[in-house]
């Protein structure tokens, strides 16, 4: 006899996903080259390459390197700008019956709100990711999420723009001491939940060339590598919640997840739902493929609906 279904559906501080399963910002772009390998409308939801107020060509090459568990690298946000995002790609994904994630970045608070504020109420649009590991230009480019006082700025201003019924997730760096401190400044300055993690700050050097392989020396390191990292961070925010050093709040797990066993960790250790980023590389149709073995792992488990094990391992 087989297993009974187990409801895969989410409620991220009311933005309501078929799966748990998203794609991760900057890595299947705006979902269109992954369309041809999966149905991005059957994925939780497709979250944009981070978008900021103008077009940018991003940084100079060589800005990839693989590595040994992973890869680096030094993109620099290139994109189209804001307003090709709305014009063009967020209608594509709505026609396709997608549900959108869009990640929104600046180089202060006030471009972060004027983008989020062009972005909402496009169609098919369920929550903003505020990607804070963005570089604050005005700060001498301190990366707004290492620091709790530029990360509130940030989701405050995003917030008082688009309004109270917004669903703003906020992307947080692993590159810090007090993560827990940081989460709090965002959720108390108006965020609805947490993505952890984004990147690690790494650097590779070329032993033939003695040059670092990258054009700009250092990169964010995604992939396998990070995966205990990720979990660690999920489990951090979902233990401080459970201490009362948090406000409770959905968190989004990403970083390494390449199997329905990865995305399982990331629940049990706190994530209301996962991101699949680096493998889609190598494989466009893993999102879908995470989605399904997690619904047999958490019916081989017994539990009903993916909710029912969030956080499990927590318990005594």
């Amino acid at each position: 006899m087989s297993a009974p279904a187990v409801d895969l559906a989410v409620d991220l501080a009311g933005a309501r996903l078929r799966s748990p399963v998203m794609t991760a910002s900057g890595c299947a772009a705006a979902g269109r080259e992954l369309d041809a390998f999966t149905d991005v409308a059957a994925l939780g939801a497709v979250v944009t390459k981070s978008v900021m107020r103008s077009p940018r060509s991003g940084r100079p090459t060589p800005r990839m390197a693989e590595t040994p568990a992973g890869m680096l690298n030094s993109i620099g946000l290139q994109g189209g700008g804001v307003d090709a995002l709305v014009e063009h790609d967020l209608p594509w994904l709505a026609e396709r019956g997608a549900t959108a994630v869009v990640s929104v970045a600046g180089g202060d608070p006030e471009e972060f709100a004027e983008v989020a504020r062009r972005v909402v109420g496009a169609p098919g649009v369920a929550a903003l990711e505020v990607n804070i590991s963005c570089p604050n230009v005005a700060n001498r480019g301190l990366v707004f999420a290492c620091d709790p006082g530029s990360s509130a700025a940030v989701l405050g201003a995003v917030r008082a723009a688009v309004g109270d019924d917004v669903v703003l997730l906020a992307k947080l760096s692993p590159d810090v001491t007090d993560l827990v401190a940081i989460a709090r400044a965002c959720l108390e300055a108006g965020a609805s939940g947490l993505t952890a993690i984004n990147t690690l700050l790494g650097v590779d050097v070329d032993v033939r060339t003695m040059r670092p392989r990258l054009a700009v020396t250092t990169g964010g390191l995604s992939g396998p590598a990070i995966r205990p990292v990720a979990v660690r961070c999920v489990w951090q925010l979902r233990a401080a919640m459970l201490a009362g050093l948090l406000p409770e709040a959905p968190v989004v797990g990403t970083g390494g997840v390449a199997s329905g066993v990865d995305a399982l960790q990331m629940v049990l250790a706190g994530a209301s739902a996962v991101q699949v980023g680096t493998a889609v590389f190598a494989d466009p149709t893993t999102p879908g493929r995470v989605a399904d073995e997690l619904g047999a792992l958490l019916a081989e488990r017994g539990f009903a609906s993916v909710a029912d094990a969030v956080g499990f391992a927590h318990r005594a």
